[in-house]
């Protein structure tokens, strides 16, 4: 092995020996053993009770809106014991919230897993009939909502006996809701409701588009959330220590959030890690790359994470750019492969800072490989090693067998981090995990020395900027125009995205559409990021292989190409 992998090794080994911060111990859970971290709190509402030793250094940053850790706490409580005594919410009850991110949506998700409730976070892309499938499917009877939000939900709010508590003025929409400034307050000084929360006890539904058509809840425990942030613990101070000097940053850790909560690697890595370490987090209201840089400047930002396209622009930006962005140590993207040629760009534009890269699921709240620094410069096409102390990578041919070092096959991860399954569908859970094992759908090898690479999928997804999209369920929400009699949803190569949507769509005889007539009326049925860009009409069936199934790769593969000699909507 590499002597500082050895040397990473032996650091990660100390740090998790017995009476060391991060000491291990095992757990059964469902029958199934797994190393867990002895020093975890038992739950969610104690570890974000945590955040109240950084006091009043300022925790997140909006626009003109601007809270230390004490006063988010305090705001947190207050809303948790409107919840309790308002609403009558219990250890167990799902409450939702559909906004996009904003302190409020943080100081929801606090309230609501400390008082033993189940964070339903939700879309903020979609539509009333996306937002009607997760209120049905997740029981949600309680949703914290931004106005745009609520305006989606008006329409079906009656028919779900929903009670909204709105973030911000609906006064427009005359519609029955408690306004979020207003219950924290009228519940101002109430501490958070002590509730008893078992470790296994669950903590969140997190929606994830999968080849199954509508999007599925992965449940986690307060267990698995607490594993996934000790791990990065972990994963952070193993990495500092082998550092040393060169990590040393007189600098506070700041943060720029510019993904969306309610994927994990926000909600998890950047929002909940934050509690424990003290960061402050800038909330950008979109994505913009001058803003970025101001904000990066003004706020001295230590930390960036977002899809590769937003490290891409920032790195181009900062070449030119006037401002002072040396505060940046971390650089970091997820959600989506990052082309090996961004990897040398970064490093030598941000020449203090550090490149990385994570690869994580929903169903493992976002732990899996981590690449960063002069590994990742050395290994740019690697998603990285797996993250320390708790997790496992096992890859597996047709028959489950494990399969040696540079041999391609299904990736599956072990982890006490892992979600437990999916809400209301236990045929699909136990078809993804396995003895402990999730079985991720992504055709992947190892390399000898650990490094994990993702070369294909073996589910139907495609993945646009960091969003899932399942092709099922954009093929089916085709399928409902009268006009169309078959069609095929696949994800095209895009250079600013990763994967762009594209469609193959044949039409019924005598039947006549136009592309943008069809993508006008999916957008009445979909998220915006789901609807095609490109589509392709015609009158012939579509190819299929031996079994009778459209051969899709087939379809990818031309209509790639025909994009590349620019043909198509």
């Amino acid at each position: 092995m590499d002597p500082a992998l050895e040397q990473y090794a032996a650091t990660v080994a100390a740090l998790t020996a017995d009476g060391q911060p991060f000491a291990l111990e095992k757990v059964v859970v469902n029958g199934v053993d797994f190393l867990s971290y002895a020093t975890m709190p038992a739950n969610l509402g104690a570890y974000c009770a945590l955040m109240q030793n950084h006091g009043e250094r300022d925790f997140v940053v909006y626009r003109e809106q601007r809270y230390s850790f004490a006063e988010t706490l305090a705001r947190s409580a207050a809303l948790g014991a409107a919840l309790q005594r308002k609403f009558g919410v219990v250890t167990g009850d799902r409450v939702a919230i559909a906004s996009r991110n904003n302190p409020e949506w943080m100081m929801a998700f606090i309230a609501v897993v400390s008082i033993g409730a189940v964070a339903v976070p939700m879309n903020a892309w979609w539509t009333t009939e996306e937002l009607d499938y997760g209120i049905e499917d997740s029981g949600s009877r309680i949703v914290v909502a931004d106005p745009e939000r609520v305006a989606r939900l008006a329409p079906i709010a009656e028919r779900h006996s929903l009670r909204i508590i709105s973030v911000g003025d609906v006064a427009h929409l005359a519609l029955d809701t408690e306004d979020f400034q207003a219950l924290q307050a009228e519940f101002a000084g109430a501490s958070m409701p002590e509730v008893a929360v078992a470790p296994d006890d669950d903590a969140t539904i997190m929606y994830t588009s999968g080849s199954t058509g509508h999007p599925k809840g992965a449940v986690s425990t307060h267990r698995a959330i607490l594993a996934a942030l000790w791990s990065w613990m972990l994963l952070g101070t193993a990495t500092k220590a082998l550092a040393g000097d060169a990590a040393a940053t007189s600098r506070p850790p700041a943060g720029l959030l510019t993904i969306p909560l309610f994927h994990c690697t926000a909600s998890h890595s950047a929002f909940l890690l934050s509690l424990l370490i003290g960061r402050k987090l800038v909330i950008m209201h979109k994505w913009d790359v001058q803003e970025a840089l101001r904000l990066i400047e003004a706020e001295r930002i230590t930390w960036f994470n977002g899809v590769p396209t937003m490290s891409a622009e920032l790195q181009a930006a900062a070449r030119d750019t006037e401002r002072d962005v040396s505060s940046l140590v971390d650089i970091f993207s997820g959600g989506a492969a990052r082309p090996p040629d961004q990897v040398g760009k970064i490093a030598s534009t941000f020449k203090r800072s550090v490149p990385g890269i994570g690869y994580g699921l929903t169903e493992t709240n976002a732990i899996g490989a981590v690449n960063a620094g002069a590994a990742y410069v050395a290994n740019p096409a690697s998603t990285g090693r797996v993250v320390p102390a708790v997790t496992e990578f096992k890859i597996i041919d047709s028959a489950g067998n494990s399969l040696p070092a540079g041999e391609r096959g299904e990736l599956c991860i072990k982890s006490i981090a892992n979600c437990r399954g999916y809400w209301n569908k236990p045929e699909a859970t136990r078809e993804a995990f396995v003895d402990g094992w999730f079985h991720t759908g992504d055709i992947a090898y190892l390399d000898e020395q650990g490094f994990l690479y993702i070369v294909d999928r073996i589910k139907d997804i495609i993945i646009r900027g960091g969003e899932n999209i399942s092709c099922i369920e954009v093929e089916a929400a085709i399928h409902r125009h009268p006009a169309v009699l078959e069609a095929a949803v696949f994800g095209l190569p895009d250079e600013r995205l990763g994967e762009s949507v594209g469609a193959a769509v044949v039409l019924g005889e005598g039947r006549e559409l136009a592309a943008a007539e069809l993508q006008d009326y999916l957008r009445e049925h979909l998220a915006a990021f789901k609807v095609p860009e490109h589509i392709w009409l015609q009158r012939e069936l579509l190819p299929r292989i031996a079994s009778g199934k459209i051969f899709k790769r087939q379809l990818k593969a031309d209509y790639a190409a025909r994009l590349g000699q620019g043909a198509g909507s």
